[in-house]
């Protein structure tokens, strides 16, 4: 893995909020752990590009409002999430993308830098399986510049997740 576009965060790359979070789950460790890249890493791509990592190794965190309720769905980089497959998992009537204030107001950060957990509203979340065919991924450390590493199965723990199979499959 190739981190050279990286630099080490040390406890000030991560978001402090998120930095905190993890101190409170017993994760402190991870904080040394955080990768800042001097560019924004808005998307997918960008962050395994920068990470070094395949693109199924991001984990996106995604908020969308179900029957207007906010949900966190974490999915691999490389896939998109399926409305329907979230609508049924939750027993919904309506799924629908979140917009930008309440992405904010419910995690406490901006789209393209939520992490999986530390939000400032406990939200539902569903954690595609897909996540859990690597040994680690790469998540959003509560701002564009930054992600962490961290075991899939650890990371849909802590962030108090249901596994579910919400991925988008194309024909």
């Amino acid at each position: 893995m190739t981190t050279t576009a990286a630099t080490d965060a040390g406890s000030s790359g991560a978001h402090p909020r998120f930095a905190e979070a993890l101190r409170e789950l017993g994760l402190g460790h991870l904080v040394s752990r955080v990768r800042r890249f001097p560019d924004a890493t808005r998307t997918a791509a960008e962050a395994a590009a920068a990470v070094g990592c395949e693109l199924s190794q991001i984990c996106k965190s995604l908020i969308f409002a179900a029957d207007s309720v906010p949900v966190l769905v974490l999915m691999d980089g490389a896939s998109r999430v399926d409305l329907e497959l979230v609508r049924r998992e939750l027993g919904a009537g309506k799924v629908t993308r979140a917009k930008v204030d309440v992405v904010r107001e419910t995690t406490g950060y901006a789209i393209g830098g939520v992490p999986p957990f530390g939000h400032r509203t406990k939200t539902r979340v569903l954690a595609d399986r897909s996540l859990l065919e690597h040994d680690v991924v790469w998540a959003a450390a509560g701002t564009p510049y930054t992600v962490f590493p961290m075991a899939p199965a650890d990371l849909v723990k802590y962030a108090d997740g249901t596994l579910a199979d919400v991925r988008e499959h194309t024909s």
